[in-house]
């Protein structure tokens, strides 16, 4: 790339667009990008050109807004063949590097089109196109020609019998189509066009078309007019109807707030042509084709008639119902405090344990639960007042929800336990808070208790590491089974019980998937131990699936606060949900930091974009050009080396980190490696972090984004095992 202004001569003129001359002198010029504080877009960029010798003006820079500091990248898309990919470009410009912030090149423009988007983390929505028409003969300003023809059986009067189909051709000399468009009706709305229109109501009918070419020229609207007659038939009785009210009612079975009315209708014969509905006993009528919505307050009539395609009318009829104005809705969320009680030693900890006991009212609806959340971990049901006998610094956060829904503001109090009478913190080989005992993926149903040591019985199994034979396995459960027996933790039918668990299990064996723990198996208490920053949702799925974008839009992720993980081979299945026009966009975010012990970061779904790995989830052939098993931002991976799976099938995901060292495989075929040597970040580690060497995290979090309502992911067995 060589960077430096020349002086240039421009053909034309836009407001990205530098001019110096007229049309007609040498075929060069110079385009401007601007960048600043926005994440999703470019300040200012153009969107034509001519062919020919071009010098790329890139700046992202304090005199164009950027007050941040962020950097970012203007890049030419060259893997996507809808677009010239004879321009590899890709400047990186942020306000503190030694251009300022201000770069060029020079570069040679064909006719056609670019696209140019920005690659930083995060920002794959900051795109355009920039179109190049041939220069020396002026732009492409001519429309395409555009022609129509209705095909069909006629009858003697030149109506079509039982429907009619509609062609559109459009043809453009300059620049090529881009797109053609038509429109059922003088004011129907314009769709995009990609097959024959068929026409199957009896009636007159006018349908509109036009196209755009790649330059920008749209040409003038055009239309077709036909009647559609229906075919001989000896159908001589009117089709069926019906309609029902539904919506939520009092006592008195008014409809509270709104009624939705729903109309159908049926024939046997000819078929069903139009439906009508009228609100009011003089209200117009006009066509049916979805559910009708009442909200006013008051009494009110709905009318509703069909007629067939044989031109039989059922006589009208009518609904009556009556609206009225919900009861005023309770808003006010419940009134939580907490007292935490015990001995405290001279420095006011508590010694040995401390037990909370949360209240919560509500003089409105009343309160429906109340939950708690001790030292960062996923909200629980609070029954009891909770013993914390750990050693060490504790915070719970407590909230309760009413039966109108609303949630109050989750409070805290913090407090310190201190070890006394000898008693030591328990030293239990892992944490698991799982109500019963699980071995491998066989659940027991013997409760999971606490045992003489402190630690669960789960805890002292501790069948997540690695067995080098299933005997030596079934040798340590046998050891803590006597143990427990022998304390009464457990009884003989008990102990029975998790000894045939352990066999069943396989852990130890050749070609065994033990070791792999489930972080989200489908049922709504694993969904509640995630939790949700920024913008965007996730939902859980009466399937066991989670699904991304569900309600809200914007940047966000779902993280799991339970533990960090440093080496590990992470297991997932994902599925593109979007619709055809969707970004299927997502990632999953590893080795990031606490996201709530950045207090720098006015967004904590940041932290992991800045401070941890993103390993794309994306198939689409345009637009971002990191694909599925790139890790973004660092080492990108085109389709061709991660194939495509059609939307709605299940790919298997595993991620494999091992030190400094990153591997994806989809479907048990590796698509891409790459070790983190440091020379790419963009953002260094935490310098306290352990095993780094100036690279990424040595351990971290795990997390999956959402991009918004259009990329939707669905994600499902979510486990993961520890090297």
């Amino acid at each position: 790339m060589v960077l430096g202004l020349t002086s240039t001569v421009a053909y034309g003129r836009t407001d990205d667009r530098e001019a110096s001359g007229t049309a007609g002198t040498a075929a060069a010029q110079v385009l401007n990008w601007t960048a600043g504080d926005p994440i999703d877009r470019y300040l200012t960029f153009p969107t034509t050109a001519v062919a020919g010798p071009t010098t790329i003006v890139f700046e992202n820079s304090t005199a164009t807004g950027n007050t941040t500091g962020m950097p970012h990248t203007l890049t030419f898309d060259v893997s996507d063949p809808e677009y010239n990919n004879d321009v590899p470009l890709n400047i990186l410009a942020n306000p503190n590097d030694d251009q300022g912030g201000k770069h060029s090149v020079e570069v040679m423009l064909t006719p056609g089109r670019y696209l140019f988007h920005c690659t930083i983390p995060g920002h794959g929505q900051m795109q355009g196109i920039l179109t190049v028409t041939e220069g020396g003969g002026g732009e492409d300003t001519a429309a395409p020609e555009t022609s129509a023809k209705v095909e069909g059986e006629k009858d003697a009067d030149g109506a079509y019998i039982g429907h009619a189909t509609v062609t559109v051709s459009a043809t453009d000399a300059g620049s090529g189509v881009d797109k053609v468009e038509y429109a059922v009706g003088a004011d129907g709305a314009w769709q995009p066009y990609t097959a024959p229109v068929m026409v199957h109501e009896a009636g007159t009918h006018k349908v509109r078309y036009r196209a755009t070419d790649k330059a920008g020229n749209t040409a003038a609207e055009k239309a077709v007019d036909f009647t559609v007659v229906p075919p001989p038939t000896d159908d001589t009785t009117a089709p069926e109807t019906s309609a029902t009210v539904s919506g939520e009612k009092d006592d008195q079975g008014r409809y509270l707030g709104m009624a939705t009315v729903t109309v159908t209708a049926s024939d046997t014969g000819s078929g069903v042509n139009t439906i009508e509905y009228a609100v009011g006993a003089d209200g117009a009528w006009q066509p049916y084709t979805a559910p009708v919505m009442v909200h006013e307050v008051g009494t009110h009539k709905v009318r509703y008639r069909a007629t067939d395609k044989a031109g039989n009318a059922a006589a009208e009829k009518a609904v009556d119902f009556t609206v009225v104005a919900p009861p005023t809705q309770d808003k006010t969320p419940p009134v939580t405090s907490a007292a935490v009680t015990g001995d405290k030693n001279a420095d006011g900890a508590f010694i040995t344990s401390a037990t909370v006991t949360v209240t919560a009212t509500d003089a409105d609806s009343g309160v429906d639960k109340v939950e708690y959340s001790l030292d960062g971990g996923p909200y629980l049901a609070y029954t009891t007042p909770v013993i914390v006998d750990r050693v060490g610094f504790h915070t719970v956060l407590h909230r309760a929800t009413d039966k109108a829904g609303n949630t109050a503001e989750a409070k805290e109090v913090s407090f310190t336990v201190a070890e006394g009478g000898g008693v030591p913190a328990p030293n239990c080989p892992e944490y698991d808070e799982r109500l019963t005992v699980i071995v491998g993926t066989v659940d027991t149903g013997v409760p999971n208790r606490v045992t003489r040591s402190r630690c669960t019985v789960n805890e002292l199994i501790e069948d997540e590491k690695d067995w080098t034979s299933h005997a030596l396995f079934l040798k340590h459960v046998d050891k803590v089974l006597d143990q427990l027996l022998a304390d009464g933790v457990i009884d003989q039918r008990e102990h029975k019980k998790i000894y045939k668990a352990a066999r069943q299990s396989g852990i130890g064996k050749p070609g065994q998937t033990s070791g792999y723990r489930d972080l989200f198996d489908g049922t709504a208490a694993s969904f509640a131990k995630w939790q949700h920053v920024g913008g965007g949702s996730f939902g859980l799925n009466a399937d066991g699936s989670m699904t991304s974008g569900t309600t809200k839009g914007g940047l966000g992720m779902l993280w799991f606060p339970q533990r960090q993980y440093g080496d590990f081979s992470l297991k997932l299945q994902w599925r593109d949900d979007a619709p055809d026009t969707g970004n299927a966009n997502s990632g999953v975010f590893v080795r990031f930091p606490n996201v709530h012990d950045n207090p720098e970061e006015s967004r904590p779904e940041w932290v992991a974009i800045k401070y941890g790995h993103e390993v794309q989830v994306l198939d689409r052939p345009d637009g971002d050009m990191y694909k599925t098993g790139s890790v973004y931002g660092f080492d990108r991976v085109g389709l061709g080396g991660a194939g495509v799976t059609p939307k709605g099938i299940w790919n298997d995901y595993e991620i494999r980190v091992v030190g400094q060292h990153y591997a994806v495989y989809r479907n048990g075929v590796l698509i891409n490696e790459f070790d983190n040597t440091g020379g790419q970040e963009f953002v260094p580690p935490r310098a306290d972090d352990p095993g780094t060497d100036g690279r990424r995290y040595a351990q971290g979090y795990i997390g999956l984004q959402v991009h918004g309502t259009t990329d939707v992911i669905s994600y499902r067995n979510i486990r993961i095992k520890e090297l």
